[in-house]
């Protein structure tokens, strides 16, 4: 167990590891962020920030020399740096969590073997590959890289057969994953941690609406029976408790009448559980931070209804009016100038119970 004054490690300096430094500082840690980009919206509010890229040697090891533990804010981490850091520190979450979560199909492959439902998929590195698939799953279907993208990035639909050769060349060489679609009323996703000792604590699901591939709102409580709900929480506490998993963790479920289909899992504090800043006594960042630092968990139980909104490009011209409205509290990221997709802050809503 950490004690204050100790020195947390962050890989990235978005906005992921600026609301993670705040949380650390109101525990009396102190962060230290690792992020290749100038500037970036975590600096304002670590107490230090290390600007190199990942293949610097010499400044990976001044920075692991200087912190008493490393988590990360993204799961993109470049294998060689992550081989350097943990011989210095130990890093939470685990190298495991990180191997499965970078590849699409190693992904699928470990929460299959959980025997957890997700939607068809098969490996495609070719066009012989990509007709294979299609004969088994059939259209429509979405195509992925398995490494990389966000927010819709690196993917490309096929409504029929036809679709096939853009949607290949739209993964420029790249490895990728066939998908088919899922027939889903709604997603939810689950934001659990797992602390050293094995204690798990879970946030109820939230409600999740994208828009061009990007969350834009996140709804407590999600619409789901009770058994539903008991049922995508122990699914999230099954999938950490396999990987051995410290730290919070991102679980996309598709809720569908016959299961719950996992999409997809994310190694870290996650966007559709913002809301827990204002629906909890401990929100997503304060847990992670318990965890890494090797504090007991806090309740993850909900004290009010919350709609979690994200502010993209221009919304954040909505700012002067969206401050006159009670019950909402602003975050914003401290980015430059907004831009088509960029993600400028979020709102939290307490919405009043009826």
């Amino acid at each position: 167990m950490l004690d204050q004054g100790a020195i947390i490690g962050i890989l990235g300096g978005g906005q992921l590891g600026r609301m993670l430094s705040v949380s650390a500082s109101r525990l009396g840690f102190r962060t230290h962020i690792y992020e290749p980009i100038a500037g970036p919206p975590a600096a304002d509010v670590a107490w230090r920030t290390t600007t190199a890229s990942y293949d610097d040697h010499n400044a990976l090891a001044a920075f692991a020399t200087s912190v008493d533990v490393i988590t990360y804010e993204f799961e993109n981490v470049p294998t060689a740096a992550l081989d350097l850091l943990e011989t210095l520190r130990p890093i939470r979450p685990n190298r495991r969590a990180l191997a499965i979560s970078q590849d699409r199909i190693a992904e699928k492959d470990f929460l299959t073997g959980l025997g957890l439902a997700c939607a068809p998929y098969a490996s495609v590195t070719s066009t012989a590959d990509l007709a294979a698939a299609l004969a088994r799953i059939g259209t429509p279907a979405i195509l992925k890289t398995t490494r990389l993208g966000y927010d819709g990035k690196g993917q490309a639909r096929i409504m029929a057969p036809a679709d096939a050769t853009v949607a290949l060349a739209a993964m420029q060489g790249q490895p990728a994953v066939l998908e088919g679609f899922i027939a889903f009323s709604h997603e939810v996703s689950v934001i659990a941690a797992r602390g050293p000792d094995g204690s798990v604590a879970c946030y109820d699901p939230g409600e999740n609406v994208h828009r061009d591939g990007i969350l834009r709102t996140t709804t407590i409580p999600a619409r789901l029976t009770a058994s539903q709900r008991t049922d995508a929480v122990l699914l999230a506490a099954r999938i950490l408790n396999a990987l051995d998993y410290v730290g919070v963790m991102g679980v996309e479920l598709f809720v569908t009448p016959q299961a719950l289909i996992v999409n997809e899992i994310a190694p870290r504090v996650h966007n559709s559980g913002h809301w827990t800043q204002a629906g909890c006594a401990v929100d997503q960042f304060e847990q992670h931070i318990r965890a890494v630092a090797g504090w007991p968990l806090g309740d993850g139980s909900r004290h009010a209804d919350v709609v979690m909104e994200n502010l993209i490009g221009n919304d954040v011209a909505r700012i002067p009016a969206i401050a006159r409205e009670n019950g909402a509290a602003i975050h914003l990221y401290g980015k430059g100038a907004p831009r088509p997709g960029r993600k400028m802050g979020h709102v939290n809503r307490i919405v009043p119970r009826g």
